[in-house]
């Protein structure tokens, strides 16, 4: 069993006033990490399955009353994936504010369905926490930072879903499960939604993609869809822990582009189930671009756990100068290059040095990560 970061701060969490709120992608380890926090709080954890009718259904039609007389004082009442209530907010308003001596945890696997119903209904009553696929760090506490860099091309390849880890040289069949039985489980359930097949053909596309500016207008010329319902699928998978998306940076730089996106998947493993493509690193033509999603993907999970304020960008101009990743906090830049392989000399543009002087650069290969991550 892999200790989770968030084991440790969801418990220091407990019984201090608000609703905690756990989101990430299908298949992460919510559930278990739920399992975990309730064997260690074993006579007082009530366990609700929202995914199941009968606990729905008791849900949806809970009052004030009905929760007093269901949650007794001091409970901890965990409800696994929330999102298909009818108005997850109220309800879990409702029961927060009926028995304020609880400790409500709800998690949920699609952000769309479940952030804005809560926002408003919990504003100022609520922690809410991201679990992705697992992290480098838990690795490494797990089985020790030499067999997580012995492993680094496998998970450069499969990934870090819980499943993927656990059922070693399956990795295939189960990404496949994973990305035929839940990746779009909950993009499904929406009613705007009218081609599935659309959405299938679009992650495939930004697959081939990573790393590299994405056109809305070339992905809708090249799916057969146009440049709106893109935009409404995109966002829907990014809502869903699929994939996410980084900014241009600029700062009034003429030459810089201003709304250009690039869109990376969460987890590697996905990517690549998507594309069915396994190959080893020595006859791909892809390292880079996986090199570049993991480490993103990977930086993003630290700064989510440790609650860092990153503003997080890429920088590129008309004239095809580019640097892969920016931070921007504390009133200062930071820049770095993601490197399979670590060059001999590498410096960052000179339209970028001299636009931002004060900013600093820093080449992130497979000899350096560690602490970046």
């Amino acid at each position: 069993m892999i200790t989770r970061l968030l084991y440790e701060l969801l418990n220091k969490r407990l019984f201090t006033g608000k609703t905690i709120l756990l989101l990430g992608p299908r298949q992460a380890g919510k559930t278990t990490l739920l399992k975990m926090i309730q064997n260690a709080n074993p006579d007082k954890s009530i366990w609700i399955n929202a995914d199941n009718p009968d606990d729905r259904e008791m849900l949806n039609s809970i009052n004030s009353v009905r929760a007093l007389e269901i949650f007794p004082p001091k409970s901890l009442v965990i409800i696994d994936e929330a999102q298909p209530l009818e108005n997850s907010g109220l309800t879990l308003k409702i029961i927060h504010d009926s028995c304020p001596e609880i400790q409500i945890i709800a998690s949920g696997s699609s952000s769309f369905e479940l952030t804005d119903k809560i926002k408003e209904s919990l504003t100022g009553r609520k922690w809410s926490y991201i679990l992705y696929p697992i992290s480098f760090e838990e690795l490494a506490n797990h089985s020790g930072k030499f067999e997580l860099l012995r492993s680094l091309e496998t998970r450069l390849i499969y990934g870090s879903y819980p499943e993927v880890i656990n059922r070693n040289g399956q990795e295939k069949e189960t990404l496949y499960e994973l990305v035929s039985d839940y990746l779009y489980k909950d993009i499904f359930r929406v009613k705007e939604i009218r081609k599935p097949d659309l959405v299938e053909k679009l992650v495939k596309a930004l697959a081939f993609q990573v790393g590299n500016q994405v056109s809305f207008s070339e992905l809708s010329q090249m799916i057969q869809a146009d440049k709106e319902t893109i935009e409404r699928y995109i966002y829907l998978l990014e809502e869903a822990y699929i994939i996410f998306r980084l900014s241009s940076f600029a700062r009034n730089l003429r030459n810089e582009l201003k709304f250009s996106k690039k869109i990376y998947f969460v987890d590697n493993g996905i990517r690549n189930a998507v594309i069915n493509q396994f190959n080893p690193l020595s006859i791909r033509n892809d390292t880079g671009a996986l090199w570049e999603n993991l480490i993103i993907s990977e930086r993003r999970k630290k700064i989510e756990y440790e609650k860092l304020h990153r503003n997080i960008y890429f920088w590129r101009t008309h004239r095809q100068q580019e640097i892969d990743y920016l931070e921007e906090y504390d009133g200062k830049i930071y820049a770095f290059e993601f490197k399979w392989r670590s060059p001999k000399s590498l410096k960052p543009p000179s339209a970028f040095v001299s636009a931002y002087p004060d900013s600093e650069f820093k080449i992130i290969s497979k000899d350096n990560f560690w602490e970046f991550i």
